[in-house]
């Protein structure tokens, strides 16, 4: 079954607009609900919406309100404020194009949408697009109205399609400054600097594939729920003892040694690997 498109609008950049449609990127079948339960009788609790002059309401009996003054509110209903938006409000608006690094991590808000062109009329004008992005190394910053708000979003290249990541507002994320003032100045020697950037050079992860990374709450949470239904004791998982080591130095030679030597296992198995292809494609040639 083809996948249901969570959005659709248009792709516009000055005079130019390209009919797309939006999927969700992010993956929720993965994830384990857990129930709330009465502690005594596994009874699932309920939640009941309360008025406290009419008792419990249907949820067609609530509307959002907001609070002006202490106890005085003004209705808003969604489709009044949809009739004062514009009509280019319903389109991915592109502001202008930045370079990927203007962008601090911490702003993205860990939601993604894939967008595809809607119709074979924006097949051509979205190829563009892809490919002048590429060409020029920028993603473009752009807005659109999605779940009832103005998001802010980064549109960038993802294989050949484009992808809309939501951006959180700079206003929505607390300063710096206050948080780096608590940190006190170091001096560090010259064999720590040393130590340390040797200790990173030793950690770098060559052929970094994100697949080989796995939810391992999700992974515990399945082992302790079978567990359970199985009737199987829960018992702590040992931990291996690891030696103290008070002295930084000593911590930063004994890091160093293991990274190397974890690097050059790494480095003999992937020589062994290609040994190995080598061997076989002689044999079949």
């Amino acid at each position: 079954m083809a996948p249901r498109s969570s959005w659709k609008g248009f792709l516009k950049l000055s005079l130019v607009s390209v009919p797309v449609r939006a999927f969700t990127a992010n993956n929720t079948s993965e994830e384990i609900r857990l129930n709330q339960l009465h502690s005594e009788c596994n009874s699932r609790v309920k939640y009941k919406k309360v008025c406290p002059e009419h008792g419990e309401l249907s949820n067609d009996q609530i509307v959002s309100g907001y609070e002006y003054t202490k106890d005085n509110y003004v209705v808003i209903d969604p489709e009044e404020l949809q009739k004062i938006r514009k009509e280019s409000d319903k389109a991915v608006s592109i502001e202008g194009f930045i370079k990927p690094e203007d962008v601090d991590p911490m702003y993205f808000a860990g939601r993604t949408y894939y967008l595809l062109p809607d119709g074979v009329a924006g097949n051509r004008p979205y190829a563009l697009l892809h490919k002048g992005m590429i060409d020029a190394g920028v993603v473009g910053l752009a807005k659109v109205v999605m779940s009832g708000r103005v998001q802010l979003v980064m549109l960038r290249p993802i294989g050949k399609m484009l992808g809309m990541s939501i951006l959180t507002y700079a206003k929505k994320v607390k300063e710096v400054g206050p948080f780096q003032e608590e940190l006190e100045d170091q001096d560090v020697s010259k064999e720590e600097d040393k130590l340390t950037r040797t200790l990173i050079d030793a950690s770098l992860i060559e052929d970094f594939d994100l697949n080989a990374y796995t939810d391992n709450y999700t992974d515990e949470l399945t082992k302790l729920i079978q567990m359970k239904i199985d009737g199987e004791e829960v018992v702590s998982a040992p931990d291996p003892e690891e030696p103290k080591i008070i002295n930084l130095m000593d911590a930063l030679k004994k890091s160093v040694a293991e990274a190397q030597s974890a690097s050059g296992k790494k480095m003999a198995s992937s020589k062994s690997s290609a040994e190995d292809k080598k061997a076989k494609k002689k044999k079949t040639g």
